[in-house]
């Protein structure tokens, strides 16, 4: 088959495109990594058994659990149900607790699989949260079900609880709360208004430097139950700063989806470890570069992981709350699903020239996993719309 397309441009012409990139092989075993890497996953719609799918879409859970078994073999652990996986855009609650459950038994058949799940309070609508303890409430239902299971938290950032929060303490009187009570260390979860608007003002705070302090007195109160935390600002300075003022033994995860690659390598002093949504579209190329970081090769893995940068930027670029589908019309493009569609319909969200982009930037990268299959569902997408 040709690896040639015709693709759109911006200014309304077309043009010939011959594919370029080579396909990331496989390594024959797990490889080992000397930095934590949690690979964010999404989850794949089942458009057969779909009757609402705006509001309750319905999941394939065979090629859902079929995609962790692509991160785990490819040596990651998993944060599963996060926002990734649409939690609050197109997966409520009752549909995070079946995956959040498959995914832990899951787990448990597959030899040094690991995982951490989400836990938030996307079961309360912010509009209708009235208190601070309708909030504990929340969050207390949602990791004891995790933690029922046998699993961990990542505690994520409540959208009620930003709407009812008065001060920065207020968010101490909550995340101390919960924190003192839970079985299992947690790994909190700061993330910027760029990936959900209604998180502005998080932790209280009217500047970083605000929000900094409230997260480290939380930490500093907590320090036997916070693994670490993931911070996801966009902003490599900010993520330097938290992670230079973080207690010894608590870790900080970079959920940077820009500036990934230079925070996990080191600035000569310190590094970050991983948390990532861009892990779950590039896992190859991820898993080839950690590896070589591992065994002290930093010219093979700047040269795997740095071509993934513009990937990245693009499919998380504003309104960034939607990148999720790109991620998911990767996973398209490569096989690990058989159709573009998502929960809440979310493939909507972003617009023909957009894909044309990850397209392009993917195969540049090396991500296209399988050059023939990407450019026929690329042709066939092309032509459904209009092209």
């Amino acid at each position: 088959m040709s690896l040639n397309l015709r693709l759109p441009r911006a200014d309304g012409t077309s043009e010939d495109y011959r594919l370029v990139g080579n396909p990331i092989a496989r390594p024959a075993t797990r490889p080992n990594f000397n930095r934590i890497a949690y690979a964010a996953a999404h989850v794949v719609s089942d458009p057969l058994r779909d009757t609402t799918p705006w509001s309750k879409p319905a999941i394939d859970w065979d090629a859902t659990m079929a995609f962790r078994h692509h991160l785990w073999n490819l040596g990651f652990k998993i944060a599963e149900a996060m926002d990734t996986a649409q939690r609050g855009m197109g997966l409520d609650w009752a549909s995070a607790q079946e995956l959040i459950r498959r995914s832990l038994a899951e787990a448990r058949t597959v030899p040094g699989a690991d995982l951490a799940c989400g836990a938030g309070t996307d079961q309360l609508d912010p509009a209708d949260t009235r208190s601070l303890d309708d909030v504990i409430k929340a969050y207390e239902t949602q990791i004891g079900f995790i933690e029922q299971h046998g699993g961990r938290a990542v505690m994520m950032a409540s959208r009620a609880l930003a709407r009812v929060a008065k001060s920065p303490d207020d968010y101490l009187r909550v995340y101390n709360h919960i924190l003192g009570q839970t079985r299992e260390k947690v790994v909190l979860h700061w993330l910027g208004d760029m990936f959900d608007p209604q998180l502005a003002g998080y932790w209280g705070g009217g500047t970083f430097q605000d929000a900094l302090e409230t997260v480290l007195d939380i930490i500093g109160d907590n320090r036997d139950k916070v693994e670490g935390i993931k911070i996801s600002l966009l902003d490599s300075a900010s993520e330097v700063a938290l992670r230079d003022r973080l207690p010894d033994g608590v870790l900080c995860f970079t959920g940077d989806d820009f500036n990934y690659a230079e925070l996990i390598e080191s600035d000569g002093r310190k590094y970050s470890h991983a948390l990532l949504g861009i892990f779950d579209a590039v896992a190859p190329s991820a898993s080839k570069a950690l590896a070589a970081l591992a065994a002290g090769d930093t010219a093979t893995f700047r040269g795997v992981i740095e071509p993934t940068v513009p990937l990245s930027r693009k499919i998380f670029e504003a309104p960034t709350q939607y990148y999720k589908a790109g991620v998911v019309f990767l996973a398209w493009l490569n096989g690990h699903q058989s159709h573009f569609t998502m929960p809440g319909g979310m493939q909507s969200a972003r617009g023909l020239l957009h894909y044309t982009d990850i397209f392009r930037l993917a195969d540049q990268a090396d991500v296209l996993d399988k050059p023939e299959l990407a450019v026929s569902r690329m042709k066939k997408f092309l032509a459904v719309l209009g092209q």
